[in-house]
């Protein structure tokens, strides 16, 4: 068994306020959750609300499989254009 653990931190560049960033963070989580049917929440930089740091964690059998779902989920956090992506990192752990 392979876990594949991923964190994206995002610079929230028209956010003013806490209430703007929960929005967008809301919608970024939802899609990630809807299209590759992980789990994914707001991990760090709780009270900085320009920025926003968000974990996920994909389980299997193949590493490589594994590996080519996480690559797909930090593109599309790129291409949704809801926030600037300014890190993200990646590990994969055999269980």
């Amino acid at each position: 068994m392979v876990a594949g653990l991923g964190i994206i931190t995002f610079r929230l560049h028209d956010c003013r306020s806490l209430k703007g960033k929960r929005k967008v963070v809301k919608s970024i989580i939802s899609r990630l959750r809807n299209n590759f049917n992980i789990s994914v929440a707001e991990v760090g930089a709780n009270d900085i609300y320009q920025r926003a740091e968000i974990g996920f964690a994909v389980v299997g059998n193949d590493r490589t499989v594994i590996n080519s779902k996480i690559d797909k989920i930090f593109n599309l956090a790129n291409e949704l254009g809801l926030a600037e992506v300014i890190d993200s990192e990646m590990e994969l752990i055999n269980l």
